[in-house]
């Protein structure tokens, strides 16, 4: 079964490489996805964020995402049906052996994963994702990156959303072979501002600076 997901995978990556009109050519492709993980850490947080963040997405970049994002575990074969996983929480990340090897081999095959830090979660996933790249370090990425210069031009790197220890927004990455696989965004707490204004009292400049932000990343994803 994990074969045959894979084997899957691999095709849709390719059919969206060479699709001239994005995320539209299978179910699974157009979907974005939420990644659930064990540790006791709420991988549920901003349940509004991706939904907006989708509908954002088709409105300004005329995407054609699904409006409803998927919930998969790390650990499951199905992993591989989306090209995009968000993980995001403020407490304790844990992976198993099998879950670090599965999400290895998804980033290896093409996939892609966003790490958000909703204030906590820093020290976890940092552990874990050693785990799942022991041979790799996250690297602060230049503000000369692609992923900052979408559709929307961010020239000083990520947009500060919420204020936690006076730190400047940072974001990490992991490379392999030269293709960025995981972005981590730090101390800028994109999908609060994703969510809907109400919950957090954001203004709406800084709930769209989040959104064009999280545009962008999803445009460097599905063009890189």
């Amino acid at each position: 079964m994990k074969k045959f997901f894979k084997t899957a995978f691999y095709f849709i990556i390719t059919a969206f490489y060479f699709a001239q009109t994005p995320f539209c050519f299978s179910q699974s492709a157009n979907t974005i996805a939420l990644l659930k993980y064990n540790g006791g850490g709420d991988w549920y947080a901003n349940p509004t964020s991706l939904t907006n963040l989708i509908k954002f997405a088709n409105q300004e970049l005329k995407t054609k995402l699904s409006p409803d994002y998927a919930t998969v575990d790390v650990g499951s074969d199905e992993l591989f049906l989306y090209p995009f996983v968000h993980l995001t929480g403020h407490g304790n990340v844990v992976f198993s052996e099998s879950e670090a090897k599965n999400l290895r081999n998804y980033l290896l095959a093409g996939g892609f994963l966003h790490i958000d830090d909703n204030y906590g979660l820093d020290k976890f996933i940092r552990r874990e994702m050693k785990k799942v790249f022991p041979e790799l370090d996250f690297t602060e990425i230049p503000f000369s990156h692609p992923i900052y210069h979408q559709k929307y031009n961010f020239p000083n790197g990520l947009p500060k959303i919420h204020e936690h220890d006076n730190k400047e927004p940072k974001g990490y990455g992991l490379f392999w072979e030269g293709r960025l696989i995981c972005f981590y965004s730090y101390e800028t707490d994109l999908g609060d501002g994703w969510e809907d204004t109400s919950v957090h009292g954001d203004t709406e400049e800084r709930h769209q600076k989040a959104l064009q932000m999280g545009a962008n990343i999803l445009q460097f994803v599905f063009i890189q």
